[in-house]
Parts: structure tokens; sequence; C-alpha cells
């Protein structure tokens, strides 16, 4: 039995290997985290190389491998990789997701977190809403799938019921003032608004917030995502939020 298979799948990134192969790194819909030698793809005349770009989404065949699997065919089923370079501010935020998508999932992947991946980069090739937002969302529900599930409204030590405005990244979310550490920072209503919005997906409540709750909510979310990802996002120090 020839050992083939088939899998939808998003690419998270690429390394050269040779002069002309490269090292594939996807998140399938299927098989988990899947990383497979494309070979000849950096040659200029390869249709199948620009396939096999990060941010692609593309159906593929492949030969299992010992080490490494080797793509045999990559049709294109989401090519968001254009529209996204042609926006600095798109471009930058779906890096992070890339590298995010990479750091939370293990071989064995996950649905969810491949199904979130595509629609985030899908929203952000249509400029459906601002590229930091897009990306804010999703690194909450991306960590949220992830078992980090922030608090914005109860205590997320006690339990006790909000809304409370003391905010603690190593206590998971929101707390209450009893157990608030001296110092610890308040954030607004309105960021809090926000933040449960981008987490839920109420893009109507995410879209009418004003600058100064998306300035504040962009910053709890860069580090309650830095804190859980144990090295850090070197994608994240790019982001354009003009």
């Amino acid at each position: 039995m020839v050992p083939l298979y088939r899998d939808e799948a998003v690419v998270l990134r690429t390394h050269k290997l040779g002069e002309a192969d490269r090292i594939v790194t996807m998140l399938s819909r299927q098989h988990g985290k899947i990383r497979a030698v494309a070979k000849g793809v950096r040659r200029t005349a390869s249709k199948f190389g620009s396939r096999l770009e990060p941010m692609m989404v593309a159906d593929v065949q492949l030969f299992e491998g010992r080490s490494l699997d080797i793509v045999t065919q990559a049709e294109s089923l989401g090519s968001y990789g254009a529209e996204i370079a042609s926006d600095y501010a798109s471009y930058t935020a779906a890096t992070v997701m890339l590298e995010t998508a990479d750091k939370v999932t293990d071989d064995s992947g996950s649905l969810q977190q491949y199904l979130l991946l595509v629609g985030a980069l899908r929203s952000l090739s249509r400029h459906e809403h601002l590229p930091g937002l897009t990306l804010d969302s999703y690194l909450l529900r991306s960590l949220s799938i992830a078992g980090w599930a922030p608090s914005f409204v109860d205590c997320s030590v006690t339990g006790a019921p909000g809304p409370h405005t003391a905010f603690v990244v190593q206590l998971g979310g929101v707390v209450a003032d009893a157990v608030a550490p001296p110092g610890t920072p308040r954030l607004d209503p309105a960021t809090l608004l926000l933040l449960a919005a981008l987490l839920a997906g109420d893009w109507e409540a995410v879209d009418g917030a004003d600058d100064r709750a998306r300035g504040q909510a962009s910053g709890i979310v860069a580090a309650y995502t830095q804190f859980h990802l144990e090295r850090g996002l070197r994608s994240l120090q790019h982001v354009d939020r003009r």
C-alpha cells in the first residue's frame, strides 16, 4: 500500500533545503502539524511553489516519509498571501498569527486552531476589520482554545461576580479587589467591554470601540499572549497598529 494521504493545510513557515527545495511547515485540518519537503519549488518557473508560501491554504497530497513527508501535489484553496502582503498592517498581523499557531499547536494539531487561523487570514485578506483588531481577537481565541482563556468579567481567582477592573496577566484576567496585588493596573470599563467582545467575536461591538479602548486592549492582549507563550513572539514587535 502506497503511503499517500491528502489534507487541507495552511502554510505556517518555510525553510530552504539544498538548491531548489524547501521544508514546509503546515497546520492541517486532519493530520495536525506537518513538516514536509517540497521539491523543486525554488525554481523560478515553479507554480507549485507559489501554492506553498506562508499564509496560503492548499489541498495537498503527501507521501509519508521516515522523518519528513514529501509534498507531491498542491492545489490552492485560499490565496490570501498576495492580498495580505499588499497592506503592511495586515501582513505584520498575519505573521504574528502564523507564529502563534505554530507555537500553540503540537504535532497532533487542532481542528479548532486550523479553522480559527484560516478564518482570520481570510478576514485579513478581505480587509473586513482593522488588522490590529483582527489580530487581537485571533490571539485571545487561539489562547482560549489552547486552554488559557482569560476572564474579563468575573474574578479569575475567586470566581466573584464582576465587573472587576483590576487585571493581572499572571492570574488569568480580572481579579476582585480583595485579591488584587498592590499596584495592579486598572482597566477602563470600555476596554473591558472591548476585550470581552474580541474574545467572543462580537464585531459590532469591536468595530464601535474608541481609540483609547483599542490601545489599552492591545497592550493587555500582547502582555497576556507573551506571558503564556513562554518564548514570546518575535513577530509581535513589528505589528503596525495604525
